[in-house]
């Protein structure tokens, strides 16, 4: 082919495929030619590192107004990981890339980033000088009724983990008069045996999440005292109660009666927290006892680290350790500025959702024994159950535009 001729033949497809206010007029040098490989006499554009399906999805976002793409980002969330799978089909096939896993768009942004070339790069040029090292999994059988790779097929059949969906609803609201708004109090505590006390006023309740029975479990009215924090123990038989006046009662939740009283605290009791047959307690005092229910209430040991009032007891899954929080800001403590409750995913460290409902600060929270359902109390004097982790999958069978199968007829 002639010299001459070939040159012109290219300087007319890039004045073609240039926008209008970029092509050449008269007296302007046209641009260069894109990188070509020659081939005995044609000139192939290497289009290796162009990646079609993602560069016209993103040229057509960057078109939309910045409103339209935040409500399309959260009613696309499916569409976006079948853009995000076909982009990687679309590597192992043309570029053997040898892709045989969905990458989550959403928790693996490297990948993502890596699979969705610049938008401002619709036609890139470059020459692919590095080679794919040859993958027995990349060939395709000569039996094989499907043209794809074993890896492509690997990477259709691999499980589509379902998009999480959190109500932003209560599916529950109690009303919990005299429900106090005290940041240093703990008035609120679900046991192994489904039962919810809520400490109220001077009196202990007990809800029922099987039955919605309510019981009255005491009434410290009679002594001039009130309820500052509740607790029960690991199987759920037994409530701790903490008082105004430093008392610790012990409570037998089935029989209604109250086993045993222990003093040492000379101020409120606004913690309690259980260790088998243990039992933590700290107090406005700045002192933490700790005392085993089966030997005498003389025999305590005292933790004094706190200068402040003690308004936070835990301990950890094993067992062995101990924390506690306190007024002087000493292991952790959150704001209220919305009254939201804020679910984070671990280890990533993500916010997943955030629930809004209650009027005032959310102070107490505890978690349903299947470990499904969170109930939080404010000082609005409402009860509020969110089914926060759910255990519960969808059994329809998500539809996919890359699944091959639902396709045949």
């Amino acid at each position: 082919m002639d010299q001459e001729y070939e040159r012109r033949l290219l300087r007319q497809i890039n004045h073609q495929n240039l926008p209008t206010e970029a092509r050449p007029g008269k007296g302007v040098r046209p641009l260069c030619s894109p990188v070509s490989v020659k081939s005995g006499d044609r000139f192939i554009p290497t289009r290796a590192g162009s990646n079609w399906s993602i560069n016209f999805h993103y040229a057509n976002e960057n078109c939309r107004s910045p409103t339209h793409n935040h409500k399309a980002k959260d009613a696309s969330s499916d569409s976006s990981k079948d853009a995000v799978a076909y982009a990687a089909l679309l590597r192992n096939e043309l570029l053997g890339a040898g892709i045989d896993a969905v990458p989550d768009p959403h928790t693996d942004d490297r990948r993502h980033a890596a699979l969705a070339p610049d938008s401002h790069s619709l036609f890139r040029y470059a020459v692919h000088t590095k080679r794919v090292p040859s993958d027995s999994d990349n060939e395709v059988s000569p039996y094989s009724l499907s043209p794809l790779s074993n890896k492509s097929h690997k990477l259709l059949r691999s499980p589509r983990k379902p998009a999480r969906k959190i109500s932003k609803i209560p599916f529950k609201v109690l009303d919990a008069p005299e429900l106090q708004d005290d940041f240093y109090l703990n008035l609120v505590d679900w046991s192994a045996g489904n039962l919810l006390s809520v400490g109220l006023g001077a009196c202990v309740y007990l809800w029922s999440a099987c039955t919605s029975q309510v019981t009255r479990l005491c009434d410290l009215s009679v002594d001039g005292d009130s309820v500052t924090s509740v607790c029960w123990n690991e199987r759920g038989s037994l409530v701790a109660v903490g008082t105004h006046k430093g008392y610790v009662q012990i409570w037998d939740a089935a029989g209604g009666r109250k086993l045993t009283s222990l003093e040492g605290h000379s101020a409120r009791v606004g913690a309690l927290a259980w260790n088998g047959e243990q039992l933590s307690s700290g107090s406005r005092d700045r002192v933490i006892l700790q005392r085993d229910i089966r030997t005498p209430p003389s025999a305590e040991r005292r933790l004094q680290g706190h200068r402040q009032e003690v308004c936070g007891l835990k301990w950890s899954p094993d067992h062995q350790h101990l924390a506690s929080g306190g007024n002087d800001n000493k292991v952790s403590t959150h704001g209220y500025s919305q009254n939201q409750i804020l679910v984070w995913k671990y280890p990533s460290l993500t916010q997943v959702a955030k629930l809004t409902g209650h009027s005032y600060r959310v102070l107490y929270l505890a978690v349903s024994p299947d470990g499904e359902a969170i109930v939080t109390g404010a000082g609005d004097e409402t009860l509020r159950f969110w089914n926060v982790f759910s255990k519960t999958r969808c059994t329809k069978e998500s539809k996919s535009v890359l699944n091959l199968f639902t396709r045949i007829r």
